[in-house]
């Protein structure tokens, strides 16, 4: 059972999607990954893979949405893993209109399952990510809430990417390059505003609206630019002065307040 605030009845974040909730649009897709992951990696170096973002959420467009995987491997990702995950993700996206490319994260089970990743990976696999082929590392992890630590963990590093943003952008030489980056930076800036607040709001959601309201009830102040990047986030933009609200003065901000809050991310190797 899910309460409307994304959590189970017992207070713990509840898992966001199921293959029950794939869109009818995307079924042949999903169907797909799965036949061309177990093709392409042996059980040998495959223990498991996931689907993530709003496919599994139910809330997935046709010619919009694009597919996100995650894979488990026994041991640290290859260069031919890296490979042969690029080529999965190729022949899914040229053979499939229904989405806007196609994106495979590679972790080993050691770093998904570790200490240090608890509260960030691990957290995202028990809770924001759909089995699709193996067994569920989510049964070796822990139940989560939406605890001060959570927050810290998850999103507790923007400051760290605020100058690779800035070198990315200027590198930047078309608009279709700026969009892209554009609409990854204000996913990344509504998710650290929602987690800002997530321990005070009391619950869990994905959905970008409803997290750049959650965020405005406590920073009214801030709301129109953190509603702006829920807006990039949807309809991106190759707008180079609304990019700059977002990176050089929504984020410093954002980033000074989440260590004031929450302290900084653990630092990783």
């Amino acid at each position: 059972m899910t309460t409307t605030q994304g959590l189970d009845r017992d207070g713990f974040i509840a898992r966001e999607g199921s293959l029950e909730r794939v869109p009818p649009a995307f079924a042949p897709v999903v169907a797909a990954a799965r036949e061309r992951i177990a093709a392409a990696f042996t059980p040998d170096r495959l223990h498991s893979a996931y689907l993530y973002g709003s496919v599994p959420r139910g809330t997935a467009t046709p010619g919009v949405s694009d597919l996100d995987l995650l894979l488990a491997l026994h041991h640290a990702p290859s260069a031919a893993d890296r490979a042969a995950a690029d080529a999965v993700e190729a022949a899914l996206d040229a053979e499939f209109a229904q989405v806007n490319g196609v994106g495979v994260l590679l972790f080993d089970t050691g770093t998904l399952l570790s200490e240090l990743e608890r509260h960030d990976l691990g957290w995202f696999v028990a809770c924001l990510c759909t089995p699709l082929l193996g067994e569920d590392l989510a049964a070796r992890l822990p139940r989560y809430r939406p605890t001060s630590l959570l927050a810290r963990e998850t999103n507790g590093d923007l400051a760290l990417v605020l100058p690779q943003w800035r070198e990315r952008l200027a590198a930047a030489a078309t608009d279709a390059e700026l969009r892209g980056l554009a609409r990854g930076i204000s996913r990344r800036l509504v998710r650290t505003g929602f987690t800002l607040v997530m321990p005070r709001w009391g619950g869990w959601t994905s959905d970008l609206t409803a997290s750049a309201e959650a965020f405005a009830a406590h920073y009214p102040e801030r709301a129109a630019q953190l509603r702006l990047a829920a807006t990039i986030a949807r309809t991106p933009t190759a707008d180079q002065a609304a990019l700059a609200v977002l990176v050089d003065d929504l984020g410093p901000w954002l980033a000074a307040e989440y260590a004031a809050v929450h302290g900084v991310k653990a630092p990783r190797p």
